[in-house]
């Protein structure tokens, strides 16, 4: 029967998020220029930008310096990691109540498929007003909501909604909702390809809705059948072809440090080197995968960069074992002396299982992993810094505000 219905697909996008939480914590930050993710004079980028700061041109992924530049009077917040999973968290459990269909897109946004659901929570807009209010409710924080057929539409419907606001796009309507938008809202579209559309003549969705797919296929080949697609409001491309709340494994889970000051220290290089295989390794457990493949990315003061990667014996989720390879491929590569501005971890070619141990091996391996396991927990509970190897104590850094850190609610490992 529900087949049969057109598909209702909220997108939850919480106003703010990192800011928003920071003012709960510190109510002397509201209505004033906030940005979140580090110093005004440290290297790194903007995590999140209040309302106000955005005024001024400050947004995310913009260096830290620069937004210094165009908002001197903002107030700069290192963030706190483990008070957004908190609170995502929070919001995930009232997003559990409406639907059993949720995918957390990253730590700040959801979707929920809540085709079939009248009967519980009445129609869409009457739905997206309750939840909408048990959010603010259970949480203090503001969200705005869009409702469609299509993820994308949702999406993109959110996005005209905020702040603070819900939008419904009525069945039918989703082509002339988008039509006068302009062409950089359609997910997906960064600047260079919009700028080649812009090259083309094509300002607004419609301009590129009224393009014939033949045309589009010519210029972009598999790409511009799924922008014809997306013109019209459809799920076309990428990870839209899933179902929510079935997206597809990571092909790579990596974490990277810029440092605050080039360094050549060898010790404070390796230890950095520990910390980032302990955080590769706590998101591999996270989703229950075990690396084949592990790579080193190494960036000089001069910004020149090299990657070298290596196959490991076994598959493995064990941050030593890692490390112990990691470590490697950095002295084989690294000119001693050599100032380095960033140092990267990067672990590929997943399996759902390790590979089998000796029985003295196997032992060995197995207390290792009940110790991480029990790390995890600590982490879980008091934030990533709560525990370390010995050998990253040097490398400590702060973690930093990103939209998918370990600990991000529905994206733990599969059961059954």
């Amino acid at each position: 029967m529900s087949d049969s219905l057109p598909k209702t697909v909220f997108h939850v996008d919480m106003d703010a998020f990192f800011v928003s939480v920071e003012e709960l914590f510190d109510p002397s930050l509201k209505g004033k220029a906030v940005v979140v993710g580090g110093q005004r004079n440290e290297r790194g980028v903007v995590s999140a930008a209040s309302y106000e700061a955005r005024k001024f041109g400050v947004h995310s992924a913009l260096p830290l310096r620069t937004a210094a530049r165009l908002c001197p009077h903002a107030i700069f917040v290192d963030g706190h990691p483990e008070r957004y999973r908190e609170y995502s968290q929070k919001v995930y459990a009232v997003l559990g109540r409406f639907s059993p269909k949720v995918e957390m897109a990253s730590i700040d946004e959801a979707y929920l498929d809540m085709t079939g659901t009248e009967r519980l929570h009445g129609p869409p807009l009457r739905a997206a007003h309750a939840l909408h209010a048990a959010i603010q409710r259970e949480t203090q924080l503001n969200c705005s909501i869009g409702i469609a057929t299509s993820r994308l539409v949702a999406k993109v419907s959110s996005d005209q909604a905020k702040p603070n606001g819900v939008l419904w796009v009525l069945p039918g309507q989703e082509a002339r909702f988008l039509a006068p938008l302009e062409v950089r809202k359609i997910p997906g579209v960064g600047k260079v390809l919009e700028k080649s559309l812009h090259d083309l003549g094509i300002y607004k969705v419609g301009d590129l809705a009224a393009l014939e797919e033949s045309f589009l296929d010519e210029r972009f080949g598999e790409w511009g059948l799924a922008l014809a697609g997306k013109a019209r409001g459809l799920d076309a491309g990428g990870w839209f072809d899933s179902e929510i709340g079935a997206a597809g494994q990571s092909k790579s889970i990596s974490h990277e440090h810029t440092f605050n000051q080039d360094t050549a220290d060898a010790e404070q290089l390796e230890s950095t080197l520990a910390r980032l295989s302990e955080m590769v390794c706590r998101r591999l457990r996270e989703h229950g995968l075990h690396a084949r493949t592990v790579q080193l990315k190494l960036r000089y003061k001069d910004f020149s960069t090299i990657t070298r990667a290596r196959s490991l014996p076994r598959a493995t989720q064990v941050d030593g074992e890692i490390l112990e390879q990691v470590r490697a491929l950095f002295r084989a590569n690294w000119k001693p002396g050599a100032q380095v501005r960033l140092l990267g971890v990067h672990a590929s070619s997943f399996e759902a299982a390790e590979g089998q141990l000796g029985l003295l091996d196997g032992r060995k391996h197995q207390r290792w992993q009940q110790a991480l396991s029990a790390a995890d927990r600590l982490r879980d509970k008091y934030g990533e810094d709560a525990v370390s190897l010995a050998t990253g104590l040097k490398g400590g850094f702060r973690e930093r505000t990103h939209e998918n850190p370990a600990g991000l609610p529905g994206k733990g490992p599969k059961n059954g």
